[in-house]
């Protein structure tokens, strides 16, 4: 069995959104590691680690656990890399096995008291902050207010919006009819706007710095 990957060094700080092209060039890379070998491996987990580390912070039920959670994702990933025949794009593949990943990590995080806390999914969006959400300055406000959503919805809404993916490509990852990614993220867009509509229930995303502030409506990325 393969060892887990250390995680990429100096990450850059801001996402390449990906492209067909960039998508064929990652597939090509994971079909490259199907014999082992090491050079293409890391190479496959440098160009999807960004995207990986991104999608379990903001579905983990632990977050500040999702570094040990992309590792295991990439542990995974090499075991079964040998499997992988290009049906789908290599990044499609792996956030499937990410999925199954943190749906994992919740299914053991209910046998036992939750450790994570506030501070927990601050220092986990910090990590992975949001700047093209207008009315979320700070990625720490939308991760707050994520984890009030139940996971199916959170986790459709973070691949099309927040991870730019179609929602075709959602749908595969996900396992479920396209149909089906539209009505969880039109239902999580509805609660964030109940959220951040809440004066009296003081949200985090709109009470910044101890005032309210109008309710701001939410990009939709289209299909």
């Amino acid at each position: 069995m393969p060892h887990a990957p250390h995680p990429p060094a100096g990450d850059a700080p801001e996402q390449k959104r990906h492209t067909p092209a960039s998508d064929e060039t990652v597939t090509r890379i994971a079909l490259a590691a199907r014999d082992g070998d090491p050079v293409n491996a890391d190479r496959f987990v440098r160009e999807l680690h960004h995207d990986v580390r991104r999608y379990v912070a903001f579905l983990s039920a632990d977050p500040q656990a999702a570094d040990d959670l992309t590792q295991e994702v990439f542990l995974r990933a090499l075991t079964a890399l040998t499997g992988f025949e290009g049906r789908s794009s290599a990044r499609t593949w792996l956030l499937s096995i990410a999925r199954r990943t943190v749906a994992d990590s919740l299914r053991r995080a209910a046998s036992r008291p939750r450790l994570s806390d506030r501070g927990d999914w601050q220092r986990a969006a910090e990590q992975t902050r949001i700047h093209h959400l207008p009315g979320f300055e700070e990625g720490v406000a939308l991760a707050e207010l994520l984890s009030t959503i139940p996971v199916a919805r959170r986790e459709a809404f973070v691949l099309t919006q927040l991870l730019g993916y179609p929602y075709a490509e959602a749908a595969m990852i996900l396992g479920c009819p396209v149909g089906t990614v539209r009505s969880r993220v039109a239902r999580a867009r509805h609660t964030l706007m109940d959220l951040l509509s809440d004066v009296d229930g003081q949200p985090v995303a709109a009470h910044r710095a101890g005032h309210a502030r109008p309710c701001v409506g939410l990009p939709l990325v289209p299909a």
